[in-house]
């Protein structure tokens, strides 16, 4: 009893010294939520601070919270039903508001109640929460948040993030990491690139050389040892990501970008051209069709977000062995085709048909615009942001659009005027500023625009990315750009007041153990100095830039 009379003291006393220095912090939430107000007030926490559900919750939200609280602070908190002060209460409760993602935050000295009318809005609140402690002082074991009263809501349902695991190999641990800085930025969306010229990364029990063959090489190191994920890994990565509201896209890259398929499976390649040999799937034979969709059946079971992105991009660049197939001038012939574009548009058409039988939605770039996929099922993912008209042609016909454009949006792109491993465009590069701008009022209010475009997206296409540390060193701080210009209505940023709450946030990456980019003195952290894989460099442009202009 004495030492509890001692603990308790000790807790006053904290809560004292600690009260008027909490209320002199910021909220240095990001993304910035969409109205907040201080209250006079701290709240501690401590090891007796309990966390409290209701019986109507799964308590995943509050699983989370306690999780990763005991990660930044050694604290481990208490899950009960109920409690009277010094709790943290989890709560459903109808809220206005359709968004699954809305959610209220109501702290005091003693309680905080975190309400919203949906598992993800818990969610949501849980991880504002968790940045509100990050961002107090531990004083003999007791945290002082400063209060607030929050309501949040995301302006864009579609918060995505893309990695191109074909080119380079990260594994799945590095991918959990990902996951998890995603969740504490409220990004929902994570694009799986699987498969690609240089690797397949993806277990097909019905094909198995697709990993025990095509699986060998990265785009640096043709005889790199397989490397790829199994099915049980693709479920493990997939729960890890449920359980954080993140919702898996895997991408099967067709017709094109098939040069690793097409080593395991030689008879149903279409051939390439000289610079990409063996680059596409054979659109003429029957049997290409039956493999292609075995392939994505299990695909279907493996994923649930019943969406399937197939790729469809730059068949161009390896289809000229069509011209001279005999079984593509055949079909040619018998479907009176005059171009190779009309071929290519038959096997979208072939291959859109086995998803949607599969009730998965069609997810696919830009260039499927002008196919004769169904609109309402398709969602096109806009690219190339050297061709806006393909965004407006898009729109006027009624796809659902993510916006993710090369610039700004490609985080393979170097951060900085004098980085020269990565990409650039015509000396153009993408800064964090870039990113938070994204999208202008140009984009927004092009017509259609409010209803069909769904959100934003970065693509990490990794050609120059080998290691973890370079991939940290692409990714963050631009992350947490991405996170805002994704979640906060647009005429709301401010970019002067984020670049106060990223100065916090460049904290927990040190903290992490990442090697990140310091926008705010470049110096600080060199551009990350592993092997360079594109050697073509120059001040101005990179290879691949050449590529997709056709130079």
């Amino acid at each position: 009893m004495h030492q509890l009379a001692k603990f308790l003291f000790a807790i006053l006393f904290i809560s004292f010294s600690l009260n008027s220095e909490a209320q002199d912090h910021d909220l240095a939430i990001i993304p910035k939520p969409f109205s907040y107000e201080k209250v006079a007030a701290s709240f501690l926490v401590h090891q007796a601070t309990a966390i409290q559900t209701d019986e109507k919750s799964n308590a995943q939200a509050a699983y989370y919270f306690q999780n990763e609280v005991l990660k930044a602070t050694g604290l481990s908190l208490g899950i009960k039903k109920s409690a009277l002060n010094n709790v943290i209460s989890f709560k459903l409760v109808p809220l206005k508001g359709k968004e699954s993602h809305l959610y209220q935050i109501k702290m005091t000295a003693q309680k905080v109640e975190v309400s919203a009318a949906t598992e993800e809005g818990l969610f949501r609140a849980a991880a504002s929460l968790l940045q509100v402690l990050k961002q107090s002082k531990n004083v003999n074991g007791a945290y002082a948040l400063s209060c607030w009263n929050i309501t949040d809501k995301a302006f864009f349902e579609w918060r995505g993030l893309m990695l191109d695991e074909s080119r380079h190999f990260f594994g799945k641990e590095k991918v959990k990491q990902i996951l998890d800085w995603m969740a504490f930025y409220k990004l929902n969306k994570f694009h799986w690139h699987l498969t690609d010229q240089p690797g397949w990364r993806i277990e097909i029990k019905k094909y198995p050389r697709l990993t025990t063959v095509g699986g060998v090489g990265s785009y640096s190191n043709a005889s790199a040892k397989a490397q790829y994920y199994s099915q049980e890994d693709i479920k493990e990565i997939i729960a890890y990501a449920a359980n954080r509201f993140i919702e898996v896209i895997p991408e099967i890259d067709m017709p094109g970008h098939a040069t690793a398929a097409n080593l395991a499976y030689p008879q149903f390649s279409g051939g390439g051209s000289p610079k990409y040999p063996e680059f596409t799937f054979n659109p003429a034979k029957e049997g290409t069709y039956q493999y292609l969709t075995d392939i994505l059946k299990e695909v279907n079971v493996l994923f649930p977000s019943q969406k399937i992105h197939i790729g469809a991009d730059e068949v161009h660049f390896g289809n000229q062995h069509w011209n001279v197939d005999a079984d593509v001038q055949k079909l040619m012939k018998e479907k009176n085709f005059t171009s190779l574009k009309e071929v290519e548009h038959h096997f979208l058409y072939r291959m859109g048909d086995s998803i949607l039988k599969m009730d998965n939605e069609i997810l696919a770039w830009d260039e499927v615009v002008d196919s004769k996929l169904p609109v309402a099922q398709t969602t096109v993912f806009w690219w190339r942001h050297d061709k806006p008209d393909v965004l407006k042609q898009a729109l006027a016909k009624g796809f659902k659009t993510v916006l993710c454009p090369r610039l700004p949006l490609y985080f393979d792109f170097v951060q900085d005027e004098k980085h020269q491993i990565g990409r650039k465009w015509d000396g153009k590069f993408v800064t964090i500023e870039q990113v938070y701008q994204f999208p202008n009022q140009d984009i927004l209010s092009l017509e259609g625009a409010a209803k069909l475009v769904q959100g934003i997206q970065a693509n990490i296409w990794t050609e120059s990315i080998s290691t973890e540390n370079h991939l940290d060193y692409m990714l963050f701080p631009r992350i947490t750009a991405l996170a805002e210009a994704a979640w906060v209505k647009p005429d709301t940023k401010d970019y002067t007041l984020f670049k106060q709450r990223l100065n916090v946030h460049l904290k927990y990456f040190g903290e992490s153990g990442l090697y990140y980019f310091y926008p705010f003195s470049p110096e600080k952290f060199q551009e990350f100095q592993g092997p360079v894989q594109r050697k073509k460099q120059s001040t101005s442009t990179d290879d691949l830039t050449k590529q997709e202009k056709g130079l």
